[in-house]
């Protein structure tokens, strides 16, 4: 991505786990976020299995954090995301969600949002088809604001955009 050009922010489902990613994000000028993820996208549907997915998914990202800090990446470039459908069942992306609060405490850094269009939505409403889920991805947008998140990245950025600026007018 940084030889593509990329300069603002990296967004890396590994949260450089793969080897020599810490580095040379540590030695680029870019932001990062640290996605947490259980299992790989072949097998990671099939048991996620967690005794809390809040502490443990924000304790690996705490480690993560951590990790970069040691490696010389400023505090201010960094994200931190739950990762919404990575591993996890709908009771435990739920779950992540009612505690957005205490899970961007436990992370130590702002968190990144990503539930438009999921599937983790699509069992809710009993929407198949992810084009179709825009009201749930804007409820879905809307409630994780209202819990604190610092980013949300969504598919359909003017109705979320929207919603957002009813939100925000009720101040």
């Amino acid at each position: 991505a940084l030889q593509a050009g990329a300069v603002d922010l990296i967004n890396d489902v590994s949260a450089l786990e793969d080897d020599g990613a810490l580095a040379l994000v540590a030695a680029a000028n870019v932001g990062i976020c640290l996605m947490h993820k259980q299992g790989n996208p072949d097998t990671m549907q099939q048991q996620p299995d967690y005794a809390d997915v809040v502490q443990e998914v924000g304790g690996y990202l705490a480690r993560r954090i951590e990790l970069c800090l040691a490696h010389g990446i400023a505090r201010d470039r960094l994200l931190a995301d739950p990762g919404f459908g990575f591993g996890k069942t709908l009771e435990h992306n739920l779950q992540l969600l009612r505690e957005l609060p205490q899970l961007e405490v436990l992370a130590g850094a702002p968190l990144l949002v990503g539930m438009s269009r999921k599937s983790m939505l699509g069992a809710i409403t009993g929407e198949q088809q992810a084009d179709q889920r825009l009201g749930a991805s804007v409820a879905a947008a809307l409630l994780a604001a209202q819990r604190g998140a610092k980013v949300i990245r969504v598919h359909d950025v003017k109705a979320t955009h929207q919603a957002l600026q009813v939100w925000q007018a009720l101040g």
